[in-house]
């Protein structure tokens, strides 16, 4: 991969800060699947990286930094970054009340239009801080790019949907691109918002020369809401738009995972010490699931899906449990709260029905504490992944890479995964509990040598679309549009 100079924008940044006991400044690493599929790219890119300040411990470092600093990644390598520090009230409401839930749950197709959205007074504050911490962001783009106008710049996922037609009414020149980590749905989905706002989203995106999808789905959802909003001229074909006097190219590009650090996480010590402990409590079989308590990602019916297949199996009974291992999520969002409450209830009730006392047929843990989750990666014999709407889904190209056990994947196929995986998945709908019950008695009772082909045919396909091959195909479309720093 050819080095080149690249500005990467995202809402979460590579590290942050925090005090520690002794009143030192300790970093962690960035939280969440995006920032760690973007960190290969500091040891192999120079790169500027903007993100917000996360911690009251970051607004200390920035206002000393006063802009970009230099940082150290994992692997010793050098690179810049740049933590912008919009107001804190703002920040809460542009993160936790427009950009999640709101684009979250339009965009997975959450609403529930009877009671939500309900857009008042507050919301629509929620909208202006929206507008205002994307200028913040666009605004050190600006200032970036003054120092270096041939760096492309890279905007990522639905915090940033405005910032590029900022960038580009003050920079029109730029090499602008931009990837959605999370579904496009379709047209339709997108009055929920009152019309200015569904229309200046679009305008933003369409401010950049690529915008990227993980699926053609995603990307033709695009196209239509585009058709439909902005009124573009599309041509379906050729994968581009023009709009307002420029083009601009949608790709579809399925992310991946590093298999290299996989595959040593899963020989760590901690990884095979927790393997150890599931093992030895292990029943006969095991269904996994491995989420975040996100309400796309359809927990509570799988649940429901696994206690119709007790009920209609009792074959299993006692042989077979799940084993959910759920990280909590965005807890300070009341919708997300519900949630996890209506999790734990719908386990206990599950638990109360079926279970004994030498015996519980699920085993609920919810916390961070991903080598734990690797390990069950390594055990399963059923991997069920049933999400309502979800734009890739990496735990279902995760886990089938380091199971030693030939599991199955049971896959929803509104998971953008599965327009990879499907001839080596049981497909399910993730509203259909019948459809998802049936499944795991299925996933069960495969033949061994099934099982074996289709787990190797996933491994196969994950190593050879790896994380590097996604972020090579990202920069290649970079490089058609950025013709200065490619020369």
């Amino acid at each position: 991969m050819r080095r080149r100079k690249l500005i990467v924008v995202s809402n979460r940044g590579p590290v942050t800060f925090s005090r520690g006991p002794d009143g030192g400044r300790t970093e962690r690493r960035g939280g969440g699947g995006l920032v760690t599929a973007l960190r290969p790219l500091v040891s192999r890119q120079d790169i500027t990286w903007i993100a917000a300040a996360m911690t009251d411990e970051d607004r200390v470092v920035a206002a000393e930094a006063g802009g970009a600093f230099e940082e150290t990644g994992r692997d010793g390598a050098s690179y810049r970054l740049r933590l912008v520090t919009p107001e804190p009230d703002e920040f809460d409401r542009y993160y936790n009340v427009f950009a999640n839930p709101t684009l979250w749950f339009i965009q997975h197709h959450l609403g529930d239009l009877v009671h939500w959205p309900s857009h008042g007074p507050g919301w629509h504050e929620a909208w202006a801080s929206y507008q205002s911490v994307n200028a913040v962001f666009a605004d050190a783009v600006l200032e970036e790019l003054d120092d270096d106008p041939d760096a492309p710049v890279w905007f990522h996922d639905y915090h940033l949907y405005l910032a590029p037609r900022l960038v580009r009414r003050a920079k029109s020149d730029a090499a602008l691109a931009q990837f959605v980590h999370i579904p496009w749905p379709d047209a339709d989905q997108w009055t929920l918002l009152p019309e200015d706002m569904r229309a200046a989203i679009h305008d933003g995106l369409l401010a950049n020369d690529v915008l990227g999808f993980h699926t053609r789905r995603w990307g033709d959802n695009f196209l239509a809401s585009a058709e439909k909003i902005p009124g573009v001229a599309a041509d379906r074909e050729g994968g581009t738009v023009e709009y307002e006097g420029r083009r601009t190219l949608l790709t579809a590009h399925p992310i991946s995972v590093d298999t290299a650090e996989f595959d040593e996480l899963a020989m760590s010590r901690r990884v095979i010490e927790e393997e150890e402990e599931l093992e030895r409590d292990r029943p006969e079989r095991i269904v996994l699931r491995v989420d975040r308590t996100d309400p796309s990602k359809n927990i509570v019916r799988g649940f429901r899906a696994f206690e119709l297949f007790l009920e209609r199996h009792p074959e299993w009974d006692g042989r077979v449990g799940m084993l959910a291992l759920l990280d909590p999520s965005r807890q300070d969002i009341a919708e997300y709260a519900a949630y996890l409450e209506e999790i734990d209830a719908t386990v206990r009730g599950v638990n109360s029905r079926f279970g004994r006392p030498d015996w519980q047929p699920i085993t609920l843990e919810i916390r961070d504490d991903f080598p734990r989750s690797v390990a069950a990666y390594k055990i399963y014999d059923v991997l069920l992944v049933n999400a309502i709407f979800d734009g890739m889904n990496l735990i279902a190209k995760e886990a089938p890479l380091v199971n030693a056990r030939d599991g199955v994947v049971v896959l929803s196929e509104n998971a953008g995964a599965h327009s990879e995986l499907a001839p080596w998945v049981l497909t399910v709908n993730p509203f259909d509990l019948v459809g998802q019950a049936d499944a795991l008695a299925a996933a069960l009772e495969l033949p061994a040598e099934t099982r074996q082909a289709r787990a190797e045919a996933i491994r196969a396909h994950v190593r050879e679309h790896d994380l590097e091959h996604w972020l090579a195909e990202q920069l290649a479309d970079l490089d058609r549009v950025s013709a200065p720093a490619a020369s």
